[in-house]
């Protein structure tokens, strides 16, 4: 992290590194705290919960994978950010389950570039309503955008993604969009971090690297 920041011309405190735990027990990743990573990203609600309780209170959790709706009322208890915002009405629910809060949610809205079927996202023409409609919300505040790249081994092949997406978010914080800031870019994952870091990445997803191979499960995403 620091080789690319310095290659950036960026202080490498420039960008987190989020740990994501999915499948790790709660042992590892209080081992993880002592060595002093204190930030840890979970893909699934439930699971997260249970390792919260189990971990104590010393952890930040950010939220890395997808979130249906129905999730959202407990996901706005556990998360200090949800990086994967991808619809208006993930938003809407989001703010109105955020109210008990005692600070904001932060959220990232993740946009799908390449348009890939299947894959979560908005697309670039509807980012701008979503942040429009941000102006309004007291207990949800928008931080960033958030992508999540075809998967290829080949990190230079991920680069003109993470230059879109600062291109994308440079765009859109010269609009100046009432309670939105563009002062996070989360990309990047095991294989690619670097290139992420080189093209303005904030904040890194990395499991794999971390924790080593997982076993393999249903839909499985890199990281």
């Amino acid at each position: 992290m620091s080789a690319a920041s310095r290659r950036a011309g960026r202080q490498p405190e420039s960008t987190r590194l989020v740990a994501v735990s999915k499948t790790v027990e709660p042992s590892r990743i209080r081992e993880a705290c002592l060595a002093g990573q204190m930030l840890f990203g979970e893909n699934r609600v439930q699971e997260a919960r249970s390792k919260q309780e189990a971990v104590g209170p010393s952890a930040v959790w950010h939220l890395v994978g997808h979130l249906q709706r129905n999730k959202s009322k407990e996901a706005a208890r556990l998360f200090q950010m949800i990086h994967s915002v991808d619809s208006l009405g993930l938003l809407h629910d989001l703010e109105r389950h955020a109210a008990g809060r005692q600070e904001p949610l932060e959220a990232l809205i993740q946009v799908n570039l390449a348009a890939e079927p299947g894959k979560h996202g908005v697309g670039r023409e509807e980012l701008p309503e979503i942040l429009a409609a941000a102006a309004g919300m007291r207990h949800i505040k928008v931080q960033g955008l958030m992508i999540l790249p075809p998967y290829d081994p080949e990190p230079e092949r991920s680069r003109p993604q993470f230059r879109e997406l600062a291109e994308l978010a440079a765009e859109m914080d010269r609009r100046k969009f009432e309670n939105v800031s563009m002062r996070e870019l989360s990309m990047g994952m095991s294989e690619d971090f670097e290139v992420a870091i080189e093209e303005g990445s904030t904040l890194i997803r990395i499991g794999r690297a971390l924790f080593g191979e997982r076993p393999p499960v249903a839909n499985k995403e890199r990281a």
